[in-house]
């Protein structure tokens, strides 16, 4: 998701409307982490439980935050199965929990025993950061490659082979937006946050550099600009999508901000209905819907960590926003 080379390369401030800028928000303070150098990322909800998992950028490991407890807990230690670092997080529909390491792939855990299932790695040399995934209605995984403009695929019998031969198989590419994506320097970070319609028709990906919105079309293969009325999305993080509202955290350390965007149903064009900013979202990475509210990963990435320096305000934590 963000990377210490987008910071260093993108200097221009989003340009948002007075308006946009003073609108109400209430960020509060929902779960804390434990520890000093967490540097929170991904984040990810179970669909059957109220139960939330967070991962650290720093050292890979995973928390799980429950309802009723203000700390966190460790659920997947720092280091396990060779993972350096977590990313984008999810739990599929089968209570699997799919979780980045940049520098290599993606693990897929049994949420249940926490066994790792299996493991999909870039394989080739050519550099690469896997970054955030989102997983489709037919239980695919689709993964950003942010230093490829590329998306990877993961389907549920490529997954169900890898567990039949040993828990390793290397990342498939689906989809080549080199073409595509605006030209920057190279080594930029382009393709960021990932969604998927819920009718499986399509995918929607960030650049978080050029601001632009990607389509996909899953049936046919075709990649087109989405229309952006209103704004941007440079420093476009995590997103989420649901029915036809897409919210984006932009993980910007000096305009720190959350947007708002109606989608139109064939996904082509998206306008902007609200975008709040305020300094105590700490450089929010992603984002996700639970029980009614948003809750948002205060990375603090820019604070001693891999961004910027500076100290971290103790104890890192996942923020409840309302008013967006």
């Amino acid at each position: 998701m963000l990377s210490v080379r987008t910071v260093l390369a993108v200097t221009a401030l989003l340009l948002v409307s007075p308006a946009q800028a003073r609108s109400a928000v209430a960020v509060t303070t929902a779960y804390e982490l434990p520890g000093s150098q967490v540097y929170p990322e991904g984040i990810a909800a179970d669909p059957y439980t109220s139960e939330l998992y967070v991962g650290s950028y720093r050292d890979g490991t995973i928390y799980r935050m429950t309802p009723g407890r203000r700390v966190a807990e460790q659920y997947l230690p720092a280091g396990a199965d060779g993972r350096t670092g977590a990313l984008g997080l999810k739990v599929d529909r089968q209570r699997r929990l799919w979780a980045i390491d940049a520098t290599t792939g993606v693990a897929v855990y049994d949420l249940r025993s926490r066994r790792l299932l299996a493991r999909f790695d870039a394989a080739d040399q050519d550099a690469h950061l896997v970054n955030d995934l989102t997983i489709t209605a037919d239980g695919s995984a689709y993964l950003t490659d942010s230093l490829r403009a590329a998306v990877y695929r993961v389907t549920p019998r490529q997954l169900a082979l890898a567990q039949e031969q040993g828990g390793r198989a290397p990342l498939t590419p689906a989809f080549d937006l080199a073409g595509v994506v605006v030209p920057h320097e190279p080594g930029t970070v382009t393709l960021n946050g990932i969604v998927a319609d819920p009718s499986g028709r399509y995918l929607l990906v960030v650049d978080m550099t050029g601001g632009d919105l990607y389509r996909i079309d899953l049936s046919s293969g075709g990649i087109c600009k989405v229309a952006l009325d209103g704004g941007d999305l440079r420093w476009g993080d995590g997103m989420l999508l649901e029915r036809d509202r897409l919210w984006v955290a932009h993980a910007n350390p000096t305009a720190n901000a959350i947007s708002r965007w109606r989608i139109t149903r064939a996904g082509r064009a998206a306008r902007m209905e609200q975008r709040v900013t305020d300094q105590a979202l700490e450089l929010p990475t992603t984002l996700v819907h639970r029980n009614g509210r948003l809750y948002v990963v205060r990375s603090q990435l820019d604070k001693g960590g891999p961004v910027g320096p500076g100290t971290p305000q103790l104890p890192f934590a996942i923020a409840a926003v309302h008013g967006i």
